[in-house]
C-alpha cells in the first residue's frame, strides 16, 4: 500500500512540476499579433455531415469575418442524409458534393481533400480546415494569419471553446480539455525542440505549401484522430502552434451522458492505436493517478493516507485554470476522479466497439479502421 502511494504521489509531482506546465493553461490566444504588410490568400474548408442544425451559424460567422485579404469559404457536403446542402447553399457560398466514401479515407478526410482541389481554383496560400459547429469571433481569421507569420508556422492551430452548458457537458469538458493538454502539454507542442505534436481540428491554419509537401491529406487518409495526426506530420517539416481560444467555439451540444459517450469512444481506442497492451497500460495508469489517491485518502490510514490527500489536492488545484476557462465552480476539482472513472469506462467501451467491428461509430458511418475498410 506505501509503495503505490509513493508511487501515485511521484506521478503528481512529475504531472504538477515537469509536465509543461500543462495545467496552466499558460498556452493560449493573446492580443493581437502585428499585422501582415501583405495579408495571403486563404480558403476555408468545413467538411460537414448532417450539420443542417449548425452549419448556417458556422458559415455565416465566416462570411463576417474582417479579414483584409482575399477569402473564400467551400462547404464539402459529405453525403448528407439532411438539408445541409441546402442550408450552405443559402449562405451563399460554394458547396462541393462528395463523389462517395472509397476504400483507406475516412469521411472527414475523403471530404477535406475535395474541398481543398476545389480551393486550388484561387491558389490559396492557406488554408483554414474548421467544423461545421464552430463559431469565429470577427477577428478570427486575421488573428491566426497574423499569428501564423509571426513564428513562420506552418499550422496554427485554437483549440475551440466547447459548449459547457448542459450537466453533461459541465461535468466532461473542462475535464476533456484538461486530459487533453495533459496528453499533449501545449507549451511543448508549440516548442520546435520537443516531439510532441497536436493540434485541434476544429480550428487549423495550415500553410498549403507544406501541406502539399507532405502529400496533403492523403497522407493520413486513415486516421481518426486527424487532427493530431496531421500535427505530427507538419511538425516534421516546420514549426506548429496550439492554444486555448475564446476567440472560436464550439455550438454542438451533449445534453446526456450518452452524447458524451459518443464522442469519446469514437476515437479513444484508435489514440491507443488500436493496442490491447496499451488499453491495458492506461487503464492501470489512470486508475493509479486519479482513483487511488480518493481511495487512500478516505479507506487508508497513516502515510498512505496522507499521500491520498495530498495527490488529491494537487489534482484539485490543478484542475481549477481550466475550470476558471469555463467559468465553473472550483467544486467540480473535487469530483475530478469520478469523471476520470467515466472516461475510463468510455475508453473500454470504444475498444469493445472495435471488436464488435463497430469502431469509429459517427453519424451512421462506421471506420473500424479506415486502412483495412474496402
Amino acid at each position: 500500500m506505501i509503495v503505490l502511494a509513493v508511487i501515485y504521489t511521484a506521478v503528481w509531482l512529475y504531472l504538477v512540476l515537469a509536465r509543461g506546465g500543462f495545467w496552466l493553461d499558460a498556452a493560449r490566444e493573446s492580443g493581437a499579433p502585428s499585422p501582415a504588410a501583405q495579408w495571403p490568400t486563404v480558403a476555408a474548408v468545413i467538411p460537414a455531415r448532417n450539420e443542417a442544425e449548425y452549419v448556417g451559424e458556422s458559415v455565416s460567422s465566416l462570411l463576417r469575418q474582417d479579414y483584409p485579404g482575399q477569402f473564400s469559404v467551400i462547404v464539402v457536403d459529405d453525403d448528407s442524409a439532411d438539408e445541409t446542402a441546402a442550408v450552405a447553399n443559402q449562405a451563399a457560398v460554394t458547396v462541393v458534393r462528395s463523389r462517395g466514401l472509397p476504400g483507406g479515407w475516412t469521411g472527414k478526410l475523403w471530404a477535406l481533400q475535395q474541398g481543398i482541389l476545389a480551393a486550388e481554383r484561387t491558389q490559396p496560400e492557406y488554408l483554414l480546415l474548421t467544423d461545421a459547429d464552430i463559431v469565429h469571433a470577427p477577428d478570427t481569421l486575421s488573428w491566426l494569419v497574423a499569428q501564423a507569420l509571426s513564428g513562420s508556422y506552418v499550422l496554427t492551430s485554437l483549440m475551440a471553446k466547447l459548449r459547457c452548458e448542459s450537466l453533461a457537458e459541465r461535468s466532461h469538458v473542462p475535464a476533456f480539455v484538461y486530459f487533453f493538454q495533459m496528453l499533449f502539454p501545449f507549451g511543448w507542442v508549440c516548442r520546435h525542440d520537443k516531439g510532441v505534436a497536436a493540434a485541434a481540428g476544429g480550428c487549423m491554419l495550415v500553410r498549403a505549401d507544406a501541406l502539399a509537401n507532405i502529400g496533403g491529406v492523403g497522407s493520413i487518409r486513415s486516421a481518426l484522430i486527424d487532427d493530431c495526426a496531421l500535427a505530427a506530420r507538419l511538425k516534421g517539416i516546420g514549426p506548429i502552434w496550439l492554444g486555448l481560444t475564446e476567440r472560436a467555439r464550439s455550438i454542438r451540444h451533449y445534453d446526456s451522458l450518452r452524447d458524451v459517450k459518443r464522442m469519446v469512444a469514437r476515437c479513444a481506442y484508435a489514440q491507443l492505436d488500436y493496442s490491447p497492451l496499451w488499453l491495458a497500460v492506461a487503464g492501470l495508469g489512470l486508475a493509479l493517478t486519479f482513483l487511488a489517491p480518493p481511495v487512500f485518502a478516505i479507506f487508508a490510514e497513516g502515510l498512505p493516507r496522507y499521500l491520498g490527500f495530498a495527490a488529491w489536492l494537487a489534482m484539485a488545484l490543478s484542475f481549477l485554470p481550466t475550470l476558471r476557462f469555463y467559468r465553473l465552480s472550483p467544486l467540480w476539482s473535487i469530483v475530478l476522479p469520478i469523471t476520470a472513472a467515466l472516461y475510463l469506462y468510455y475508453t473500454l467501451a470504444s475498444a469493445y466497439a472495435h471488436m464488435r467491428r463497430r469502431g469509429g461509430e459517427w453519424k451512421g458511418r462506421v471506420h473500424i479502421n479506415a486502412a483495412s475498410l474496402q
